[in-house]
């Protein structure tokens, strides 16, 4: 008996016909709202299969005494399944498998009665019910058991997707497209640079104290910032006549001008205001225009001139020096704004003159001497001096004589005069007790430097100079000192008494 005539499934399951065999046609098999669904037909194959299992249990007994048989210990049938999250950070470890569940009855194949007995019919449909559960249960069983293997598998990959996916995000995030121009070539760059400080160390750009970035190196980078870096240059600039270095950013004469502020109308330029300047630098004079006004022949000219001297601007006021003419500053000067320059016409002639050189007077000790005494070894002479001198009359003015040169005819002589430093002796033995005093009165009025109307005799005691001299006395005897007069005095009348005075002698025995 085939299993379909045992059971009474053939409606729902057909086996197929051998091939070349004329059958029904398939629609045969179709219900009354189609072709039968694929899980039906697999659910009634399970199910069969489910019933031809159990149906083999007849033959080792009865059901009672089946159920009766105590449950093998290794088959978990209390089991319970957890959801599964592993945890990224750290990995789990790894949860051994549970064994496959191991049946201790005989597949249904294996065990087919040769005959059903009587009442099997509800024993068979219990069994099938039984065994369907059966099955089910074996398959969550093995479903349970299989996915922490399929779970621990695909959490490295996932950890490995995510940190691709995190890394490609940081890339991008950090990556900035950001435009560098450098002293006016401009490039666009792909930077990871935090700021411009950053960007420009990463681009090899150095950067002086004299340079310009904007925006400053402290300033943060974002994407599809521009950042400008301009080179400073030194610039030597004689300005007007004052000369000092200078730095500028530009790149031409007529930028560093205007970012000097430099007034460049009417200016004269030793350079070209197109030409570049080089990063070394460059040398250039600038002369603006100026106002200046010139005063000559008395009226007042003024002009606007970019001249280097007061004489360039006096040649384009159209003003001429003639002769010995000049100008109140010198011509060589330069012109300042505002400046007034007075024109000075001169006249004049040349004087010569001869003028003397006053001697010198040197004084020596003498020993020999008395104190006191002075007497002149060589009398002085002047010397003898031709001087030019210049006489100008500046707008009419007479002005003081300007000296021009001067040579010398002769040389003068010095005097020489020689100084007593010998002590005056006390008296002279013989003639200290005379009247000496009434004696000068009565001579000279008590002078000691006086002089007779012809110069022959001096003094208080109107000594003559060959007399003086015979006495030990040098010089003039009007030059002594008082008391080295009454000393010679009193020695000459000690050798010839009072008769040199001839008319005031008897004074000196009152």
């Amino acid at each position: 008996m085939s299993h379909s005539q045992r059971y009474g499934y053939a409606p729902a399951y057909a086996p197929p016909q051998a091939y070349g065999r004329p059958e029904e046609p398939a629609t045969q098999e179709y219900g009354p709202y189609g072709p039968l669904e694929e899980a039906q037909v697999y659910d009634t194959y399970a199910a069969a299969r489910a019933a031809r299992s159990y149906d083999g249990y007849d033959a080792y007994g009865a059901h009672d005494a089946y159920e009766a048989h105590p449950p093998q210990s290794h088959i978990p049938q209390a089991y319970v399944p957890q959801p599964y999250a592993p945890d990224p950070y750290p990995p789990q470890p790894r949860v051994p498998e549970p064994p496959e569940p191991v049946l201790s009855e005989p597949p249904a194949y294996e065990a087919e009665p040769a005959d059903p007995g009587p009442g099997s019919a509800g024993r068979r449909q219990d069994s099938r019910a039984g065994g369907r559960a059966a099955a089910r249960r074996a398959a969550r069983r093995k479903r349970f058991v299989e996915r922490p293997e399929g779970l621990r598998k695909l959490v490295p990959q996932a950890l490995v997707v995510a940190f691709l996916a995190g890394g490609t995000t940081a890339f991008v995030a950090h990556d900035k497209a950001v435009r560098l121009t450098v002293d006016g070539d401009p490039r666009l760059l792909h930077t990871f640079a935090g700021d411009v400080g950053d960007l420009l160390a990463a681009e090899g750009v150095p950067v002086g104290p004299h340079d310009i970035v904007a925006p400053g190196e402290d300033a943060a980078l974002a994407s599809g910032d521009e950042v400008a870096v301009r080179y400073g240059r030194p610039v030597v600039l004689t300005l007007d006549g004052h000369r000092r270095t200078v730095w500028t950013t530009a790149r031409t004469v007529e930028g560093a001008l205007r970012q000097l502020g430099v007034r460049a109308e009417g200016a004269y330029l030793s350079a070209s205001r197109s030409l570049p300047i080089a990063r070394h630098g460059i040398e250039l004079a600038v002369r603006t225009e100026r106002t200046v006004t010139f005063m000559a022949d008395g009226h007042a000219r003024t002009v606007r001139t970019n001249a280097a001297t007061v004489r360039a601007a006096l040649d384009r006021a159209g003003i001429a020096l003639r002769g010995q003419d000049t100008t109140s500053v010198p011509l060589d000067s330069f012109p300042r704004e505002g400046q007034t320059v007075s024109v000075l016409r001169v006249t004049g002639t040349r004087e010569v003159r001869d003028e003397p050189i006053a001697y010198e007077t040197r004084r020596i000790a003498d020993p020999t001497l008395m104190k006191g005494t002075e007497s002149v070894v060589q009398p002085g002479r002047p010397g003898m001096r031709r001087v030019t001198y210049q006489l100008r009359t500046v707008n009419g003015v007479r002005q003081r004589p300007r000296l021009l040169r001067q040579e010398v005819l002769r040389v003068s002589r010095p005097e020489v005069v020689h100084v007593g430093t010998a002590p005056v002796p006390a008296g002279v033995a013989g003639a200290d007790h005379l009247n000496w005093r009434g004696l000068a009165q009565c001579e000279t009025g008590g002078r000691a430097d006086a002089v007779d109307p012809t110069g022959t005799y001096g003094g208080l005691y109107q000594f003559d100079r060959a007399t003086w001299h015979s006495l030990g006395g040098s010089g003039a005897p009007q030059d002594a000192p008082p008391e080295e007069q009454t000393y010679r005095a009193k020695k000459l009348y000690v050798s010839r008494g009072a008769s040199p005075w001839p008319v005031c002698g008897r004074k000196l025995h009152q």
